[in-house]
């Protein structure tokens, strides 16, 4: 039997952003979201491009597959085509170098959907009453829930808990989640951004979502997000299974979001730089014509045949020197991180190192938080330098390190006090003495000072010379070079920040 779709999408900007980075799609055959990221390195750009090429193919597609497999060999190449769109724009404009963006939605061919999944948006089925997550999140939060290492209770206010280990960004390796699920009459699937999921409760998205309207649905899940904060982009998707109807197959598609707003930039030429919109535009071309005097000054002639191929060999030596001159400035002055400078936390712009003796970053603020104050797996961090991709991610950055140097700062504190002032311990009572013996008190057992919990004695206590901490895990970005190398994924990156045998990951150890 063959069913049809009815279907609804919603995106907003919410109570916080700037700009709407989320994108959504929906059609009688498709269902997606798309959560773009990069702040200033056009998040935007990068959800339209991945929406717009999954509509483009959807609405190019006009048999529908006819298996399982189809639909997941059609999704998956729906998702590589916009990867390599990513990939082409980056190359043509640099400073769209860190953006990317989730791909979270599913083909629809009468009976079955073929659903796709990368990043942390999310996939919900509400069947006979009962919600299932069908999408597992790619962020380094559900990597320490699988682990046991955290609670989902804990992962809503982790400090990480924005970043992803699987993304759309332009790079080669990408793995999206590919599962066939059946298809039954009453069935709604909902896919959503994190600015819904991560505000509302999974079982008040139940109850929501067994409104007979989905519009309704729809407009209250949005509400929910913005009561709670709306601190994120907001974007939800939503489709029911219902009996097969002619007309439902032919409602128009609907695009929402960053989709309607950015003009996506012809890649494979050059790109302008971005605009205030925050992300590139496309240059208008421009036809020069040279008279007949012009022209001839550039005809080689006879007696200077070997002229022309020695400037030609100068001027593309220049070309590629400027070129390369150019698009490294440009790299470096759209990166920052967070390093030490003078035994404080300090926002950078550019990247660590030098090269030939020239420094490729400047000071932009010195904060007033100690490094030393910092737990020892964030002060190791710092001194080997956190990047991050915009200076609203710095401050973002800054803001969360002053919370743990302040929350360190008063653990050490509780625990010198501990020190100094322990418990009163009940003296045994002395033995009598024989009768006409000397008195003598008995000298007091003297016991080693116990050290607080978790942190050794302080240099001046001891007397044991002081030592830099060393960060248990690698710096999350090497520092620049001019050589070219290869760039790993971010869940290369995260992946070494795995504990070694017999050592435990604890982050904010102080």
């Amino acid at each position: 039997m063959t069913f049809s779709l009815r279907f609804t999408a919603h995106s907003e900007v919410g109570r916080i952003r700037k700009n709407n980075q989320d994108a959504g799609y929906a059609s009688p055959t498709m269902l997606l979201v798309a959560d773009g990221m990069g702040g200033a390195a056009a998040g935007d750009l990068a959800s339209a491009v991945a929406s717009t090429e999954a509509a483009r193919s959807d609405a190019h597609d006009e048999v529908r597959a006819a298996d399982g497999e189809e639909l997941l060999a059609r999704i998956a190449g729906m998702i590589a085509r916009s990867n390599t769109k990513l990939t082409d724009l980056i190359e043509s404009n640099l400073e769209l170098d860190g953006m990317g963006t989730t791909f979270c939605g599913a083909l629809f061919n009468g009976t079955q959907f073929g659903l796709a999944h990368i990043g942390d948006s999310r996939g919900y089925l509400l069947r006979d009453g009962e919600l299932t997550q069908l999408t597992h999140d790619h962020s380094w939060v559900q990597s320490l829930i699988d682990e046991g290492k955290i609670t989902p209770e804990q992962a809503a206010t982790h400090p990480h808990r924005s970043l992803i280990l699987k993304v759309l960004n332009g790079q080669v390796h990408f793995e999206p989640d590919l599962e066939v699920h059946e298809a039954r009459l009453g069935d709604r699937l909902m896919f959503c951004s994190d600015g819904l999921s991560g505000l509302v409760d999974d079982d008040v998205i139940q109850q929501v979502l067994q409104d007979e309207d989905l519009d309704a649905a729809v407009a209250t899940l949005a509400r929910f997000a913005n009561d709670n904060g709306g601190h994120d982009n907001i974007t939800i998707v939503i489709g029911e299974v219902v009996e097969h109807d002619d007309e439902l197959d032919a409602v128009p598609a609907l695009l929402v979001g960053s989709a309607t707003e950015v003009e996506i930039p012809r890649a494979g030429g050059p790109v302008a730089l971005p605009t205030g919109h925050g992300y590139p535009s496309t240059p208008s071309d421009v036809k020069v014509e040279h008279d007949a005097e012009e022209a001839a000054r550039y005809a080689p002639t006879e007696g200077r045949r070997r002229w022309p191929g020695i400037i030609a060999t100068i001027v593309a030596i220049a070309l590629v020197v400027g070129g390369g001159w150019w698009a490294t400035s440009s790299y470096v002055a759209s990166r920052y991180f967070i390093s030490a400078d003078d035994g404080q936390v300090a926002v950078f712009n550019g990247v660590p190192g030098n090269v030939l003796g020239v420094t490729l970053n400047n000071l932009v603020e010195r904060t007033d938080i100690p490094v030393e104050d910092l737990p020892h797996f964030f002060r190791g961090e710092v001194e080997a330098s956190i990047t991050v991709g915009s200076i609203e991610a710095a401050e973002r950055t800054v803001g969360s390190l002053r919370d743990l140097a302040e929350a360190c700062v008063a653990i050490r504190e509780e625990r010198r006090a501990e020190r100094d002032n322990p418990p009163a311990s009940e003296s045994p009572s002395p033995s009598p003495e024989p009768s006409g013996g000397p008195s003598v008190s008995p000298e007091p057992t003297q016991s080693p000072e116990e050290e607080g919990p978790g942190l050794p004695s302080s240099p001046q206590q001891t007397g044991a010379p002081s030592s830099p901490v060393t960060a248990a895990v690698p710096p999350l970005l090497a520092p620049f070079t001019p050589e070219p190398v290869e760039t790993p994924t971010l869940a290369e990156e995260l992946a070494t920040l795995e504990p070694g045998p017999g050592e435990e990951a604890d982050l904010e150890d102080c």
